[in-house]
């Protein structure tokens, strides 16, 4: 059972849910031989985002640490890579991207069930609703600046330099990824939705000849983002399960999903007065992404519809995960209900574009 330290004032953590909790003794016991400077008991708090990989506020005396952890149970093959987050975040810690330093990785199942790896605590803001609530317009205006400047920097990573050039397969990038999530959703639907169907055809048959291939995040919008506690500075981007070598516009497109959902669609922007609230219209904020990485203006559709297309296969598995109780977040069944709305709007973006 997890010790658990006293949580008022930390509303980001909940004690260890029972499908998470794992062996906190045996864990001291292993990370005191590879971190230096652990004296006393430590105490374990589990963070309360995430649908993924659980996370853990680890804390000893004044000290504190996070933990990132597969989930327990049977896994769909290549998802909760942890060991893929370390190895990036490892390799960016010395250029222009903003990430925790990594402290240790631990691949041996045994030690607490499942691989893991542990880095440093960052404190700062995170803003897990899109329209980001209770700052002023221009704050609002330059915290969503900031997110698009980091997401550029990513993009212009010289990944060679920084030791990934196997990180992933350059080239194909959507051919692999359509497959990819089409088998995914296979594996984890839990009811028929025609749509799904219709969009892997779709999808197959409308990859761009453009081949360009950088680092890409995988999973970039605002909730994985931490700000500078005062000012409007991207101090750390987390949850890199997703990473990989791939098309810059996958990820930019997947970043201004929400301007194609309602707010009552789960934390969308659609119908919502942008320019009053300070946050850019998805034009001007695709327009400041190329301005900042040199590229021409391009047709945004397919990205868009292969983004929505993606989101509906990774809810369906949060929905799946959900079904078999070893979900990483309380509110994963809500999540998960979003498959059938991702794949209808990204069916209706086909048909309003004349292209089904």
């Amino acid at each position: 059972m997890a010790r658990n330290f006293n949580y008022e004032g930390l509303s980001e953590t909940i004690p260890v849910r029972e499908a998470h909790q794992f062996d906190v003794d045996r864990f001291s016991e292993y990370i005191r031989n590879q971190i230096d400077g652990l004296e006393g008991p430590i105490d374990v708090a589990q963070m309360r985002a995430g649908q993924s990989n659980p996370t853990y506020l680890l804390k000893c005396g004044k000290q504190e640490w996070v933990l990132r952890k597969k989930p327990p149970g049977e896994l769909l093959p290549s998802a909760h890579a942890v060991e893929r987050e370390y190895r990036v975040q490892a390799a960016l810690i010395d250029t222009d991207v903003p990430v925790a330093r990594m402290l240790h990785l631990c691949e041996d199942p045994d030690v607490i069930g499942t691989p893991f790896y542990v880095m440093e605590r960052m404190v700062g803001r995170v803003f897990h609703v899109n329209s980001v609530p209770d700052v002023t317009p221009q704050e609002r205006r330059e915290i969503w600046e900031a997110m698009n400047d980091v997401l550029a920097r990513i993009h212009r990573v010289d990944w060679k330099a920084c030791g990934l050039a196997d990180f992933g397969k350059p080239g194909n990038y959507f051919t692999r990824q359509v497959g990819r999530w089409g088998k995914q959703w296979h594996l984890s639907k839990q009811s028929d939705i025609p749509e799904m169907e219709r969009l892997i055809e779709w999808l197959s048959s409308h990859v761009p000849e453009d081949d360009e291939t950088t680092l890409i995040h995988g999973d970039f919008r605002l909730g994985n983002t931490m700000f500078h506690p005062v000012g409007p500075e991207v101090i750390a981007i987390f949850d890199w399960e997703l990473s990989t070598l791939g098309h810059p516009l996958g990820d930019l497109a997947y970043n201004i999903m929400p301007f194609y959902m309602a707010p009552e669609e789960f934390n969308g922007l659609k119908g919502l007065e942008l320019e009053s609230m300070g946050i850019p219209n998805p034009e001007d904020y695709v327009r400041r992404y190329c301005e900042t990485t040199d590229r021409p203006s391009f047709d945004l559709t397919f990205y868009m519809v292969f983004s929505l297309f993606r989101m509906a296969a990774i809810a369906e598995g949060i929905l799946a995960r959900a079904a078999r109780g070893i979900a990483s977040s309380s509110n994963a069944r809500e999540v998960g209900a979003m498959t059938g709305l991702y794949a209808a709007r990204a069916w209706g973006l086909i048909e309003t574009k004349g292209l089904a």
